[in-house]
């Protein structure tokens, strides 16, 4: 281990933060997406109902959504390294904890924990890769990164399927706590130098408190619709997210310029695009999940093995559109890479209780060439678009125009589960709602995939900076 670490001694600063990153991007999708295999065992150990289990996913985006930009904001202002090392240590605490889960409501809490040091890591990652990277190679090194998520897609459902069936649930939070306990290990010892803004700003706690309010009165009011209460919490969340870009707006120091959306239409819409991906492609794993085990009888290893298939697709796209996308214009290939995607979901929306695993993967297999093709080039067009002092807001506002996307997809689906199954187990007698519910889920991603697609065809050309992406107004490490 000794010499592992020795190893990275002569490295550049540039490729040891690589390699950090992709470690922490490996880690975190493997361990998120992991639990969703494990659902099935874990609701009968902890006897939780369909609409509790739903909020396991719905919980974690929730924390996601509404720290991702405070988080963003005091990288720029403390040090994005520093931000990101707080992340892994907090992850290590909740995943810790959620393994020692005696109810669901415990698990449910430590799942919010561990979404808001997922937060941390992931809006600041994007942007410590950025300082370091010149903007000619931007694209190339966002590529390998994306690829490292996608790798961890890859092998989460085949290894919480093993987890689970040769060690229980419990093993698919607790096998992550050694891995952060190297990455965090390598952080300290071999990631040299600090970046962050010069000028410290004064931190908005009033836009972050009323942004936490706009989340979370958005994930509750999605959950309890189409009651009264649900209503109510959606209008309190559309008017305290007026409330936030106002405040926002008339500060001198916000959270986030409100004008960088004014500014370039490159980054407003390929941020729009990118939520309208993510909340169409994230509930898949949660759905296929449930439908394969419960509706089809396929053991977690099995339905696991049927899953990745999108995510190797993915894995071994995304370094190749992003080194594309340094030469070409990101918009092609994201626009391309929206139009597969499109045609995989219309495919998979086809399916019924009869449909072979043969069928299931090929759809997935499709949607996971699509979306190689469309996220590493849209990550480029977004970090290439603002000015690299906001290097850690755009950071944030990428990861939470993900986690966003994500946290609508969930909720809609959390939506659908209450409609459909609402507080019953998921037994038999439930198999044609629950059906139901995974076909309609489909119908409505398919339908934001081609929204996605006009604005994405729709959102100009990307002018590459001249300059690296590191200034002086940032501190640089020593190489």
């Amino acid at each position: 281990m000794v010499s592992l670490f020795s190893s990275f001694t002569k490295l550049p600063v540039t490729t040891v933060a690589l390699i950090v990153i992709c470690t922490g991007s490996f880690i975190g999708p493997l361990g998120m997406a992991s639990v969703n295999i494990a659902i099935p065992d874990l609701a009968a150990e902890l006897q939780a109902n369909a609409k509790m289990v739903s909020w396991i996913p719905t919980i974690f985006l929730l924390a996601n959504v509404a720290l991702m930009l405070p988080f963003g904001k005091l990288a720029d202002n403390y040090g994005r390294k520093r931000i990101y090392s707080y992340g892994v240590m907090l992850n290590m605490l909740s995943s810790s904890m959620c393994a020692l889960s005696f109810n669901i409501e415990w698990l449910l809490f430590w799942r919010f924990i561990q979404g808001a040091a997922s937060a941390m890591i992931f809006g600041t990652g994007v942007a410590i890769l950025t300082s370091v990277t010149p903007a000619e190679r931007r694209g190339f090194a966002l590529g390998i990164a994306a690829a490292c998520i996608y790798i961890g897609l890859t092998v989460a459902p085949a290894i919480g399927g093993w987890l689970t069936e040769l060690w229980g649930w419990r093993s698919v939070f607790s096998f992550q706590v050694p891995l952060l306990f190297l990455l965090l290990m390598l952080i300290k010892l071999r990631l040299h130098g600090e970046w962050k803004n010069e000028q410290k700003t004064k931190f908005d706690w009033r836009g972050s408190g009323i942004f936490v309010v706009a989340s979370t009165c958005l994930v509750f009011g999605l959950s309890q619709l189409p009651s009264l209460s649900g209503i109510v919490l959606l209008g309190m969340s559309l008017t305290a997210m007026a409330l936030f870009v106002i405040h926002q707006s008339k500060r001198n120091q916000p959270l986030i310029r409100v004008q960088m959306f004014k500014e370039s239409r490159v980054f407003s819409m390929s941020l729009s695009t990118s939520l309208l991906m993510y909340a169409s492609n994230y509930p898949l794993t949660f759905l296929l999940s449930l439908y394969l085990q419960y509706v089809k009888g396929f053991s977690p290893s099995e339905s696991g093995q049927i899953i990745l298939l999108q995510a190797l697709a993915m894995a071994f796209l995304a370094p190749l559109s992003g080194k594309l996308s340094d030469k070409v214009q990101p918009r092609l290939l994201a626009t391309t890479g929206c139009c597969i995607v499109a045609a995989g979901f219309f495919i998979l929306s086809r399916m019924d209780i009869d449909t072979q695993a043969w069928y299931i993967g090929s759809s997935l297999l499709l949607i996971g060439i699509g979306f190689g093709l469309f996220s590493t080039p849209n990550n480029n067009a977004i970090m290439g678009a603002v000015h690299p002092s906001e290097l850690g807001v755009a950071s944030a506002s990428l990861n939470l125009a993900r986690t966003i996307g994500n946290l609508v997809g969930m909720s809609l689906v959390n939506l659908l589960v209450h409609h459909y199954i609402g507080d019953a187990q998921i037994v038999p007698e439930q198999y044609p709602a629950l059906l139901q519910t995974v076909l309609v889920a489909l119908n409505i991603s398919f339908g934001c995939v081609v929204v996605a697609c006009i604005i994405s065809g729709f959102r100009g050309r990307e002018s590459k900076p001249d300059t690296p992406s590191t200034t002086d107004e940032e501190k640089q490490p020593p190489s």
